[in-house]
């Protein structure tokens, strides 16, 4: 998925939606801004701000305008569509991955399954959005564990709390998927309500 300059779009979403832009660097240039900046802009209607939430979490999933619209249109024809949205979004492997704390960013998740890194139940993946299923169990690939984007792994693993649907072996350096993921039990930078609501119109 290709994206424009990140700095430009985190900011004209209003949502540090980047791992580049939750950086404390980032944090400061924004404080520095002129306060005034922006103040002659018109409001935002009802159909902008539903359309800002669908931006923000299109982009903290690195998703495509397809594919996530087919999540959320399928989430939209079950009993509670916004929990339905999540699960899907989270069961996702490059989802599984990067809660984990197995890379630093989700793009880095992507990369690391796409070449071919990672294995589900002992067998390769190279899809990010493969849909990890209960039971399923995740691995990088034994010939993988020694290359260098491995290196700093256990510190890694070490530094990031994941929720209780994943359970990590730090040892076996495998993840399982316990169960069905909770919202929650992780902080959204969108409202799957207004996501909803802005694919109803």
């Amino acid at each position: 998925m290709k994206i424009g300059p990140k700095y430009k779009i985190a900011r004209r979403l209003g949502a540090p939606v980047f791992e580049k832009t939750q950086s404390q660097k980032y944090a400061i240039s924004e404080s520095k801004k002129d306060p005034r900046r922006g103040k002659r802009r018109k409001q935002i209607t009802d159909y902008g701000l539903q359309m800002l939430e669908k931006q923000k979490a299109r982009y903290s999933y690195l998703m495509t305008e397809k594919q996530f619209s087919t999540i959320v249109k399928k989430s939209m024809k079950q009993k509670n569509p916004a929990e339905s949205m999540f699960t899907d979004l989270e069961l996702r492997l490059d989802s599984i991955i990067n809660r984990s704390g197995w890379g630093p960013s989700r793009s880095f998740c992507r990369q690391i399954i796409s070449h071919g890194h990672i294995m589900v139940n002992g067998q390769r993946v190279t899809i990010p959005s493969y849909k990890v299923s209960e039971g399923d169990v995740i691995s990088i690939k034994p010939s993988s564990l020694e290359k260098g984007v491995f290196a700093d792994l256990p510190d890694r693993m070490i530094e990031t709390s994941a929720p209780t649907w994943i359970q990590v072996d730090m040892k076996k350096k495998e993840l399982t998927l316990k169960s069905q993921p909770k919202s929650d039990e992780v902080d959204l930078l969108f409202d799957i309500n207004s996501v909803l609501e802005f694919y109803s119109r």
